[in-house]
């Protein structure tokens, strides 16, 4: 397969929620489309080929381009907020970060709205402002998490042993979806420091209501404060053997410690 999608494992725990469209993708892609041409037939995707066991995700309002047609010089964030069209380049990560549009089509647009507006405001620049800088660690890296709040203060506090084997049995009812394209790029070869931001969604939000929910949440003044907490997303029950025995997360390497602010 083209692309480098041979080598996604769709079997993956992680890749549950993307599935059943980054699948369908992936195929037309072997058969000789490219990514941009396999994401723009997906924009019309029924409602009944939806997610499994979510309803038909708004339409996603962008359309999917070649690389080619971002003229030199100009801020690829900007080509996206003027022209409505996503510069799409053959491979995993633009493939990763075409589907996040689809099934988030409202949250991306409001990261993109975010990331125009500080253009606008500073100028592209050889460093982004915190509000850019902010929303490209979100797009890149975040992951969309619901969860008891014994577990989530568990993992602010980053006590490992108490998130991940004293309360063990609570992730049963957690909810969580990668929403980082990078961060599902690095998951097809996956390994143990593999380290995602966590944002909390809140108990009772059906997974249908995510995308709405989260094109409200994510704000300016909440992203300028960077609010995330890391999370060694193999250290997650059920999606790594290996986690299975206690002794996995004794590696400080990976499960670090908070470090604690001088008085």
């Amino acid at each position: 397969m083209a692309s480098g999608l041979s080598r996604i494992d769709w079997t993956a725990p992680w890749l549950s929620p993307w599935r059943a469209p980054g699948e369908r993708i992936a195929q037309q892609v072997a058969q000789g489309h490219s990514v941009a041409e396999a994401c723009n037939d997906a924009r019309v995707v029924p409602r009944e080929l939806a997610l499994e066991g979510s309803p038909a995700k708004p339409v996603c309002h962008v359309k999917f381009v070649s690389q080619d047609n971002l003229p030199e010089g100009m801020a690829y964030e900007q080509f996206i907020f003027d022209q409505h069209a996503v510069p799409t380049r053959e491979g995993l990560h633009d493939f990763f970060n075409a589907l996040c549009w689809l099934q988030f089509p409202l949250a991306k647009r409001q990261l993109n709205q975010l990331q125009a507006a500080a253009i606008q405001s500073q100028g592209v620049g050889a460093v982004r402002g915190p509000v850019r800088d902010a929303v490209t660690v979100f797009d890149e890296n975040a992951c969309l998490l619901q969860v008891d709040d014994v577990i989530w203060d568990a993992l602010e506090r980053r006590d490992w042993q108490a998130a991940f084997v004293t309360h063990r049995d609570l992730w049963d009812t957690a909810q969580m979806q990668i929403f980082g394209h990078a961060a599902l790029e690095k998951l097809v070869a996956p390994y143990k420091a593999i380290t995602v931001h966590m944002w909390r969604v809140p108990q009772g939000l059906a997974v249908s209501e995510w995308d709405a929910w989260l094109s409200q949440d994510l704000q300016a003044d909440k992203l300028a404060t960077k609010p995330y907490e890391p999370l060694p997303v193999l250290g997650v029950p059920q999606w790594w053997a290996d986690n299975a025995a206690p002794a996995f997360y004794q590696d400080a390497q990976v499960f670090r410690p908070k470090r604690l602010l001088a008085s």
